[in-house]
């Protein structure tokens, strides 16, 4: 059997972690080492770790200074002695055969990839996320692999017409990666302070590596919504220019990369689409609908927006994304503001 790392980036889910953990042990392959990075948490995640480790031998528990998501899982990467690695938040779970089943494909095929899709959990619902429409595995060739590259930048052509799944696919959690990839090529995720996004321009980098990937048509992960302490549930101050630092990132790649001008447009359309995310984070702007309307409007009158905006293909759209998204073109604040309260609306139901 070949060995999988799991790592396991820990802060503040003392409450979740149980259940997390559950998860792997249980697991149905069993050669694997589980790496808890505690990142410096002020609950009592780390006992909860040793409790288990005490029972388990297979799980490790690295303790430091907090450095965020980011650095947790570039420590976990460093201690990784597997021939594969799999991310997993310490607030979410996996189903028992996540890992034998996303080796067995990826030793079928000799991927450098798998993936699998996930069901996010509500307090009151579970809905299963689809990263493609397939209705069976998928192996992905040469042309497949570059085609799954440059989603990584944004999505393309007809995939604009539902931008809600701008990032459904850049996710670190839901993959097993091959640990080589990572290592000889000094692949890190970049500190979330400085990019607000990590998992986008990880994968961008690692998938101009892959020229085989599988996809396992089974949600196995399963990414918690009711965490109320979650980095998706607070406001966020200075996503904008941490995304504008991602940009600049994605950018500078593409042009020491040399690729072709379809993962420019792909970016572009990133850019559009993210500000659903800002929008729906300025919801949560504590200082009220002033506020929140000021800084929409700042947003879409910056030239990367401008430039954006006047570059975006809408033949693919909805009429309503296409409504949403030309108010956003003639950078009308208060208009996209009531659309986004609509939206908030519509997705807390």
């Amino acid at each position: 059997m070949e060995k999988v790392s799991i790592i396991i980036p820990v802060y503040n889910v003392e409450k979740y972690l149980p259940k997390c953990l559950e998860s792997v042990i249980g697991q149905t392959y069993a050669d694997l080492e589980i790496i808890c990075i505690d990142d410096g948490t002020p609950d009592r995640s780390a006992a909860v770790i040793l409790s288990y480790a005490e029972k388990d031998g297979r799980i490790r528990l690295i303790s430091q200074k907090n450095q965020g998501l980011s650095g947790a899982r570039n420590t976990g990467v460093n201690a990784a002695t597997g021939k594969y690695i799999v991310f997993l938040d310490g607030d979410d779970w996996i189903d028992p055969e996540t890992i034998e089943t996303a080796v067995n494909k990826a030793k079928e095929n000799s991927s450098d990839v798998v993936m699998w899709s996930y069901i996010r959990e509500f307090p009151n619902k579970s809905t299963e996320k689809k990263l493609f429409n397939l209705d069976s595995d998928k192996v992905f060739d040469e042309n497949g692999c570059h085609k799954l590259h440059r989603r990584m930048a944004g999505l393309y052509g007809e995939e604009t017409a539902d931008p809600s799944n701008a990032d459904s696919l850049v996710t670190a959690w839901g993959k097993l990666y091959k640990s080589d990839i990572i290592k000889e090529n000094g692949l890190e995720f970049v500190d979330t302070k400085l990019i607000g996004t990590e998992d986008a321009l990880f994968n961008l980098e690692y998938f101009g590596y892959v020229h085989r990937a599988a996809f396992i048509n089974q949600p196995f992960n399963h990414y918690r919504k009711d965490n109320d302490i979650s980095l998706t549930r607070s406001y966020k101050s200075k996503l904008f220019s941490q995304w504008n630092g991602l940009y600049d990132r994605m950018e500078n790649y593409l042009k020491r990369t040399k690729l072709p001008d379809e993962f420019s447009v792909a970016l572009n359309n990133r850019i559009c689409f993210s500000m659903i995310g800002l929008g729906l984070t300025e919801m949560l702007n504590p200082n009220g609908h002033v506020a929140r309307i000021k800084n929409i409007k700042k947003f879409l009158s910056t030239p990367r927006y401008k430039n954006a905006y006047k570059n975006l293909d809408m033949r693919y759209l909805p009429i309503h994304w296409k409504l949403f998204f030309t108010l956003c073109k003639r950078r009308m604040a208060v208009s996209v503001y009531i659309l986004l309260i609509a939206m908030q609306k519509i997705i807390e139901k």
